[in-house]
Formats: C-alpha cells, structure tokens, sequence
C-alpha cells in the first residue's frame, strides 16, 4: 500500500479530521456509547429484546442482547435498523397548526392544547358527546393502550373509540374466545420446536415475523415436516413438504376438507373430544356435507393434496398449527380461525409439550394493546363492555358510575363511515394512518375531509395528518418507559433510552394534559410516572381473562418478562395455556365451531376477472410511516409492485418491470410488474406500505367481517392492463 505523502497527523491538524477518520483509540472510542439500555424492537409482534446504544441523549446504534430468551440476540433487518428513525430530519419536533396556503406552522403547546380543547367541547355542546371520536394504535405500549381507553371513556366522555388493532388481531382474538374463552396463543413459541408437524395458514412469517422461521427450523432439524397454506410460495413454503396454493378467500372451505380426511380416516381423537370439548357433531357433519370435490373445486388445492395434508395432520403425535393476517383479513376471518382451532381441537394436541396453536400478533403490541380497553366493545383484562358485572367492576377501579361510563362504541372502520356520513365531527388519533391502512382510500380520504376538527398524535407527519388541524409531536418507542406483550403472551419492559427531541412530549404527557384541561382531572391526577399507569391496570385485570395481576415491573425486569395469566405476585406465570385441559368458559370445555362455506364478498367477473391480495415484505411495517423513512429499508424495497405470474403476464402481453395499470371497482393503481412463478395464475399481490396513489388501499374492498369488523384485505378483484409510466 503507497505511503501517505505527509503523516497523517499533520493531515488532521490541519485539515480536521474526515467523516471516517478512526482515532488513536480506535472505532470503539469512535463512537462509544454513554449507556447500554435492554429494550425491545419497536416492530412486530415478536418484541425481540435489544441493546440500545445511547450518546448525548440521542440512539446510535445497537448491540444484540443475546441472554433475552424469545431471539437470542437475533433480528430482523427491521429489528437491525429501526435505531435509526429517531434522527430522521422527518421527525416532529414542534406542535403544529394546519393554515389555509400555508400548510403547517409551528405553534406553541398553549396553541395546541388550547385549540383541541376547544374544539372537543364546542362540538360536544352541540352534536352530543359521541360526535368526537379516538383511534389509538396498538404501537403503544399497554399502559398507553389502557389510558387511552380510560382517557376516551371518561375524558372525552365517548363511546367511539377504537384502535388500529382492529384491522390486525380482531378475528384471531373472536375466534379464540369463541372456542377458548381466551385470547392468547395457547402456547410459548419453544412448543414449536418439539412439534411433528408444523401447518402455517395464511402466515408469511419469513418475511413478516422472521424470528419464529428460527423456531420452525430447529424443529425441522429435529425431523418435523412443514404444511403451508398460502396462494404465494413465500420464502417458508419453498422448501416445506407441502404446499396447498389456496385462492384467496376460499380458506375455509380449504381447511373443511382437511378436516373431513381428519373424520373420515380415523384420527379424531373421540375421548379428548368426548371429556374435554363440545359442540363437535355439528362440526362433524358441516365437514361431512361439503365433498372433497367441491373444497378442491372451490379452494383451487387439488384433492390429492387435500389428502395428503388431511393424514400428515392426522398422523403426527405433536404438532403446532400458527395463522396470521392471510386467514384473518377476511369477510370470514372468524369463520377461518375457528377452521383451524377445529382441527386443532379434532386430534386433541393441545396443552402439552410440541403440541398447541398461535395467533401470530402482527403489530408491535398488538397482543396486550387488544386486552386493556382501547378497543370499542373491551374494558382492561379483556372484559365485556356491555357486561354488567365486568363495568362495575371497572367502575370500582376507576372511582366512577355506571352513568360515567359509555358503552359499546363502534368499530374504526365504522368511526369513518360515520365521519363520512357526517354523525362524528370531530376525531383525535395516535399513532394510526388509517388513510394508508384503511380499505378504500379515495372513500377515507372523503371523510376525513369532512371533519370540523382533527388533532393528529405522532412522531411523523404520517399521511392521515396532513388532513388534521392540529399535530401534536409525541413520543418513539424509545422515549417513554413501559411494558409490552408479545405473540406468546409474554409481558416485557420497555425501557426509556432517550428524551424526546426538541419541544416533542411523551404521549402519556399529551393526553394527561388533555383530560385536566377537559375537567376530568380527577380520574388521572394520580398517574405521576408509567409505572402508576401499570398498578392500575394489573387492578384493572385482576379477575379478567387477561389478568396482570401478579406482574410488576421488578419482575419483569428479574425474570426476563412474565406470561400472563398471572393473577397473583407468587404465581410463576404461563407459558402453556389448557396443560389441565380445562378452558375459560362457563362448562371448562372448549368448543368446536361448526362452519359452512360462504362465497367471499366479490368474485371475478368479465370486467375484474383477476383476484388481489395484500400483504407485507420483509423490509417494511404496515403503513410504512416509520420504515419508508428507514434508507437502509427502502433501498431493500424502494417501491410497491404487481407479483404476477408468467402465465398470467402472457395472457395480459406484459412483462416484467413493465407499468401496468391495475383497477378495481374502488379505484386503481399503476405500478411496475414482478413476473415470477411463485404465486398463482388468476391472483396479483400488491405489497401494501406505500400511501397516495401507489397505495394497495385503494383497490381494496369495504366489506367486513360480521363478528369481528375486520376489513377483507386478502381478496379483491381487478383488472389489469400495460401503462405509462406515471408522473
């Protein structure tokens, strides 16, 4: 190597030092952090643990935390990078207010504070107290889930809350208390190991829960064989034993004629179903009445495959069987969780080692954001808002009336119809885009533009804000204290690492400073920290189905996070659910769900003969409105695209990474193609981070499913046709 002219020295006291310059002491003294602090990813519902690196009040890097149980020092490329949003030049430093020409401004706190309240009241004067609305988002850590409810209920005094969960976790969670009387994975991820037989429906976890594929592969290591039901050949599916390549939408007649082979040949477990189930000759009989010629006919999976899925299910001594969105985000979401929970429940593998069933949490606590009442019809502890006992037990914790406390509200999806319709006037969010999230953009879009008064809550200027009077600059995951819950239903700490940045409030700041300038001081006064937020909520649980009584944030911290249900301080915690086979419902057994085939809600035609469906990449979460700002994420996946297949690509005369324009009866879209041979001939997939006109959102359908009001993602029909390449 040349030698350098003049010592390199002499360079730097002259010159200063370049950007990469390593000093005498070398990189580590480069940039050695001031701390370390155990925290956990802000992404996904696997909440891996991580070291944050913390310099100056400011996160610049990480480092694993390898003795944290779930990961093990392993993450994500998401995990590795989210560190990075907190210095984005994105980032809301100051509360703003929208004007005319103008767009934002910057304004004082006073201003801001001032102007929602205001708002709020005149409003309530005049339309009643639901005509204000709240959408909290499940980004939040639970005591921010709990005080959003309680702030709605008895701070703005409305009925209409609800959270972003509900286009996520809703139908796993109906379906779970449908056939459990709970709402948890039955089963911590470590059960997956010790499995025979692995069936993933509808789960793209390679991609969208990358740390559970580590589990699949020990037990693949250790001989178990891998069952994956998806219209896509994801990454899991392309070295599994069988792959069952579903239409979208046809799910559960699909898993119908799986159950059916599960009768017919002999491996129901009868004196499991007999002493710890009921409900199960209905089931048997809706199984028996659809032929495996029709759940072929109808699902698109030849019958040999049905079969073959049928007797590798059946035969297996252990077994695990995990869903996510691409079951969940149906008109029929309940109907296919139920499906599987039925096969589940058929042969009797559950509740003990290698054997249960998980609910893979999309979101990054979407698990404890769904069971402390920030949704429209739940109060903490998962409890029934319309249940009398359930209110007045809550009531006694939060020192109210029966009077004080609304009941059911409405969905979010329903929030926007009835903003649309213009019976809401008013709406404050946090931390939730329904404009990017939300099926039917164009008709989001409409209803938003119809609100006297929107304050928006963020740390990004998302895209559903730029529509809000107000925005209110909050706070990251890493700049509050607090605790999450993971897909296994282990209940974790998040550490404060950093202050929020500028003149930006933590979130539980904004909204305590919300209700005393409402007048409702006197049911929050008390929280001075989060840890009082937490007490309150274990109280709040106590005796419900999610019950936290017996966690603290000391044991948290000792024990590397506690499984709920915890109901007591000297309680251990569980991993497993049903190891004593009895379930939370009134008899102690579990249920079966006799389901009938039912036609999605749009079918292809002459004029939208091609099925959509959604989803994620590995590289982006949900709306994008943290990982779009995240370079090292978007160079991975810069843009959307249409997935298509070689066959389908022929037919059209396109090919790949050419513009076409894909419509729906909602609206369209002009993206770049992806031919590939890894999805089926009749459907596209269209990844769905991107906002605007490159949103997936604006194709998809308005329909819901009727238990759970979650929004059908997974399946809409277009058209396709070559374009020009947009402005």
């Amino acid at each position: 190597m040349a030698k350098l002219p003049v010592p390199i020295e002499q360079i730097v006291e002259e010159f200063g030092p370049h950007p990469a310059y390593v000093p005498p002491g070398g990189w580590l003294d480069r940039d050695a952090p001031d701390r370390l602090v155990k925290t956990h990813c802000c992404f996904c519902g696997m909440q891996c643990g991580i070291q944050l690196k913390v310099k100056k009040n400011a996160v610049i890097g990480f480092e694993p935390w390898e003795e944290f149980p779930f990961n093990k020092g392993k993450l994500c490329p998401k995990g590795v990078k989210r560190y990075l949003q907190g210095g984005h030049p994105d980032r809301l430093l100051h509360p703003l207010r929208s004007v005319p020409g103008k767009g934002f401004v910057q304004i004082t706190w006073e201003e801001a504070f001032a102007t929602t309240v205001r708002a709020v009241q005149d409003i309530q004067s005049r339309f009643g107290k639901d005509s204000v609305a709240l959408l909290s988002g499940v980004s939040l850590t639970n005591e921010k889930s709990y005080l959003m409810g309680k702030f709605a209920r008895l701070g703005l005094q409305t009925a209409n809350l609800d959270y972003n969960g509900r286009l996520c976790m809703v139908s796993a969670g109906a379906g779970n208390k449908k056939a459990f009387g709970l709402d948890r994975a039955s089963n911590s991820w470590d059960d997956i190991v010790h499995a025979e037989v692995i069936m993933l429906v509808g789960t793209n976890v390679a991609e969208c829960s990358p740390i559970t594929t580590d589990y699949i592969w020990r037990a693949r290591d250790r001989g178990a064989k891998l069952i994956v039901i998806d219209p896509r050949v994801t990454p899991i599916a392309r070295t599994c034993d069988l792959h069952l390549p579903v239409l979208p939408g046809t799910d559960s007649a699909l898993l119908l004629g799986i159950l059916r082979v599960v009768i017919e040949q002999g491996y129901a477990n009868e004196p499991f179903i007999h002493e710890h189930t009921c409900g199960w000759e209905e089931t048997k009989a809706a199984a028996l009445a659809l032929s495996l010629e029709d759940a072929s006919r109808i699902s698109g999976v030849q019958v040999a495959d049905i079969v073959r899925a049928g007797q590798m299910w059946g035969e297996a001594k252990t077994s695990f069987l995990m869903h996510a969105r691409g079951i969940e985000h149906s008109s029929k979401g309940v109907d296919n969780v139920v499906s599987c929970i039925n096969l589940v429940l058929a042969t009797g593998r559950i509740g003990r080692k290698g054997c249960g069933y998980g609910t893979i949490t999309g979101q990054g606590n979407g698990q404890g954001g769904r069971e402390h009442g920030h949704k429209c019809d739940q109060l903490p502890g998962n409890r029934d808002i319309s249940n009398p006992d359930h209110r007045a037990y809550i009531c006694s914790v939060w020192g109210c009336t029966d009077e004080e406390l609304p009941g059911k509200g409405h969905t979010a999806p329903e929030i926007v119809q009835l903003i649309h319709s213009g019976q809401i006037k008013a709406l404050i969010s946090i931390c939730f885009n329904p404009l990017v999230s939300l099926p039917d953009s164009n008709f989001t879009r409409e209803a938003l533009e119809k609100l006297e008064h929107y304050t928006a809550i963020d740390f990004f200027l998302n895209e559903t804000a730029h529509h809000a009077d107000i925005v209110m600059a909050g706070s990251l995951h890493e700049e509050e204290e607090g605790t999450s819950t993971s897909a296994e239903g282990r209940v974790i700490k998040i550490n404060k690492a950093v202050d929020p940045p500028g003149e930006a409030k933590a979130d539980t700041d904004i909204i305590l400073e919300l209700a005393r300038r409402l007048g409702r001081d006197k049911f929050f006064s008390h929280f001075k920290c989060s840890e009082d937020i937490f007490n309150e909520l274990r109280l709040a649980s106590k005796g419900g189905t999610a019950d936290y009584f017996g966690i603290t944030y000391e044991r948290i911290e000792n024990e590397l996070g506690v499984f709920w249900p915890c109901p007591s301080l000297d309680h251990p915690g569980t991993p497993r659910l049903w190891e004593d086979l009895k379930f939370k419902t009134p008899d102690e057994k579990a249920r079966f769900n006799a389901v009938t085939y039912r036609p999605p809600m749009e079918e292809p035609d002459v004029d939208y003969p091609i099925v959509l469906t959604t989803g994620r990449v590995v590289s982006q979460y949900l709306s994008g409105t943290q990982t779009r700002r995240i370079g090292g994420l978007l160079d991975l996946c810069p843009e959307p695209y249409v997935e298509i297949h070689p066959q389908l690509a022929a037919q059209l005369g396109v090919e790949n990474q050419e513009w076409v324009k894909v419509i729906s009866r909602r609206g369209e879209v002009t993206l770049r193609t992806k031919v590939v041979s890894t999805i089926r001939p009749d459907t596209v997939f269209i990844p769905y981070h991107w906002p605007g006109r490159r949103s997936a959102n604006n194709l998809t359908i308005r329909s819901f499913d009727p238990i759970s009001g979650i929004p059908e993602y997974k399946r809409a029909c277009v058209r396709i046709t070559k374009a020009e390449s947009p402005e």
